[in-house]
């Protein structure tokens, strides 16, 4: 896997700007010692990233690190707790989520979820589930409306013939393809790919990503892909974001990134990837599990306890993000420039 498949040019113009986001869920108030406070998960925590048009971004991490929680944010399905959300010329992150549903912008940002069989509605044909967002997004009703769902269809391999079946009528990747032609029916400018294909057969995971590459080739999208296939990843994303207990670890190139990780969670997740020859490298396998995400210690790195290279001053400093070579950034208080 030396190069990345179909990755686009990106015109140096960013189509979504996120500065300094969180999101914390309270708890109410903890009791220790016959004392209170409140308590709150941080799920996200001061994240900060672009997406230039044109451009896949992809977003891994470990179960838990926040992924979902931060593509909640960006699809305006959360409201967040801080921060800034910049779509275009528009500011998002003022705009509660329950009007953001009705917001003139909602079409332009669209998301594909994890399983297709859960996220389409089982009273509605594939017809009905792809109109859906036509209807109430873009206002199309009759003959406009259906001459869009089969366009969309078409462009996502589903043949015509199945618009009039339900979920339940249709395999894994044709329900993938419908969930997929339902997002980019309102033809957006940013579609989220939440694990499209973790469902689905290998066989089937690769003509749907072959498809991605084709749609965003076809139709100019920009892509955040969220996965834990790694390989798939750097396969398909010009750029990764690496993402650890609610905050950025690591930015970069794909390709730069996983051969030659600047923060060692990184290298860690890299030597969990199955190889060929059945070779890995014990020294950089992660131990233990993460800490809790509830009222983490705002003056310690969030890897700290776990990193194998890591020192008291870990425990004390909060490592920020680092600029380096190659458009690399990394929250270590001891990595180095890329060899």
């Amino acid at each position: 896997m030396s190069q990345a498949i179909g990755n686009a040019p990106t015109t140096g113009q960013n189509l979504l700007e996120v500065t300094e986001l969180s999101k914390r869920f309270p708890l109410g108030r903890r009791s220790f010692f016959g004392g209170a406070r409140p308590s709150a998960v941080h799920a996200v925590d001061d994240v900060s990233f672009t997406l230039a048009r044109g451009e896949t971004l992809g977003l891994v991490g470990e179960s838990g690190c926040g992924k979902s929680t931060l593509v909640r944010l960006i699809t305006r399905l959360t409201d967040p707790t801080t921060g800034s959300i910049r779509f275009g010329t528009r500011e998002l992150a003022d705009l509660p989520a329950q009007n953001f549903a009705r917001d003139v912008d909602r079409g332009r940002i669209q998301i594909v979820f994890q399983d297709a069989g859960e996220s389409i509605n089982p009273r509605f044909t594939a017809a009905d589930a792809i109109a859906d967002p036509l209807r109430k997004l873009r206002g199309l009703s009759g003959v406009a409306l259906r001459d869009k769902v089969e366009e969309a269809a078409t462009l996502c391999g589903l043949p015509l013939a199945l618009l009039d079946r339900f979920p339940h009528q249709l395999s894994g990747g044709q329900r993938a393809r419908v969930g997929i032609a339902r997002a980019i029916g309102p033809r957006p400018d940013l579609l989220v790919l939440d694990e499209p294909t973790a469902a689905l057969d290998v066989s089937v995971q690769v003509t749907i990503l072959q498809l991605l590459v084709t749609l965003r080739e076809t139709l100019g999208i920009s892509y955040v892909f969220v996965s834990h296939d790694l390989n798939v990843v750097r396969l398909l994303c010009d750029r990764v974001v690496v993402m650890y207990l609610g905050r950025i670890v690591e930015v970069g190139p794909a390709r730069a990134v996983f051969d030659n990780p600047l923060h060692p969670y990184t290298r860690g997740l890299v030597a969990a990837v199955p190889r060929l020859d059945g070779v890995r490298d014990n020294a950089l396998r992660l131990a233990g599990d993460p800490r809790s995400p509830i009222d983490p210690d705002p003056n310690a790195c969030r890897f700290h306890g776990r990193c194998p290279i890591g020192t008291d001053l870990c425990g004390t400093a909060m490592p920020a993000l680092r600029r380096f070579a190659g458009g690399r950034e990394a929250a270590c208080h001891f990595a180095t420039e890329p060899a």
